[in-house]
């Protein structure tokens, strides 16, 4: 049984349809939150039965933002991804992008004719590719049912419900401005976008420069050092988003210094939000990859995306020294010392 959802009229309009959210962590509950304020009803999937018995006694996740409180009745849980994407239209991905695969690996169920959101700000690890371009090539979703969520959004800011702006980039603008027009609250402002390549790309380099900047921190670099490290990290964005997408697309038009690009590399650089620049500052303070990814309870999605990066600019070959100093201090174990010091001397 699917609830109440046959009782509530979606007031998001024909496009979107029913809604609903894959994934059980904060931005997952966060984007929860908004949706179901919009629609009164939502499906839900998250992995584990406990999970759902637990929220649905306690009315909120029992995990992430515990201080978020849902009306259990407007929301259908379900550990079967295959039931969700049977009686879902719009399908929500917020899963971390290295379970992404194992997730999808349970699928019978096709995607071809649902309309896709990734909020998911990583790559597949293995295939090296963004998750728009995974769904269309592993699952031949359209690029026209395919979207994607950025911009400088902590769940925890969402969840506290302070004024934060979204974009929803889509190759069809009517079905972007559908979703957006579901996620418009008052503490939330959305604008569109045709440039899904750029959004999912910046939302993966953000992630390794707030790791950098981290490093920065936990090496007992200062506000100085740190401006100058993210006006390098918005240059060094800025060159690969340019060299991934042909000239003639006129997506690449896009400007660097949108919210979706700078504000997002600057709130994960500077925020203590930010899981990544924490990761960073515990490599910086000497803690070893393991140790510190044993200490967080959530994952740094960054540490995974800077192998991913590194290996597809070594078919792009775009001067990004940042990128090399993190991957060579995370994977080549490198002295966080000795390569920041490199960096240092090649700031301007």
């Amino acid at each position: 049984m699917i609830g109440r959802s046959d009782m509530h009229p979606f007031s998001s309009g024909g496009l979107c349809g029913k809604i609903a959210i894959i994934g059980g962590g904060s931005w997952a509950t966060a984007i929860a939150k908004i949706v179901v304020q919009h629609t009164h009803h939502i499906g839900w999937y998250m992995r584990r039965d406990d999970q759902i018995e637990d929220f649905r006694r306690l009315s909120h996740n029992p995990s992430y933002l515990t201080s978020v409180h849902f009306d259990v009745s407007e929301i259908h849980f379900d550990s079967d991804l295959n039931r969700i994407v049977q009686l879902y239209d719009t399908l929500v991905f917020v899963v971390p992008s290295p379970y992404l695969k194992n997730h999808l690996k349970r699928l019978k169920t096709r995607l071809k004719d649902k309309f896709i959101i990734t909020a998911i700000k990583g790559i597949v690890p293995d295939e090296n590719l963004i998750c728009s371009e995974y769904f269309h090539q592993v699952f031949d979703v359209s690029y026209d049912n395919l979207a994607c969520l950025g911009g400088p959004s902590h769940a925890e800011e969402v969840a506290l419900e302070r004024l934060s702006y979204l974009t929803v980039g889509c190759s069809a603008r009517e079905k972007a401005q559908a979703f957006a027009d579901v996620l418009t609250s008052n503490f939330i402002k959305t604008k569109t976008s045709t440039d899904v390549v750029g959004i999912e790309y910046s939302s993966v380099l953000k992630n390794v420069y707030a790791i950098a900047a981290g490093i920065c921190t936990g090496l007992k670099f200062g506000d100085n050092f740190q401006a100058v490290l993210m006006a390098n990290a918005v240059q060094e964005m800025d060159r690969f988003l340019k060299a991934v997408r042909p000239q003639s697309d006129d997506r690449c038009s896009n400007e660097i210094y949108d919210s979706v690009y700078l504000g997002d590399l600057l709130v994960t650089g500077y925020s203590n939000f930010s899981r990544n620049r924490v990761f960073g500052t515990m490599i910086g303070k000497g803690y070893s990859v393991k140790s510190a990814q044993m200490e967080m309870e959530m994952i740094a999605e960054g540490y995974f995306g800077t192998k991913c990066m590194k290996e597809i600019n070594r078919h792009h070959h775009v001067n990004m020294p940042i990128l090399d100093a993190v991957y060579n201090i995370l994977y080549e174990r490198i002295s966080p010392q000795v390569e920041i010091k490199l960096l240092t001397d090649s700031f301007r």
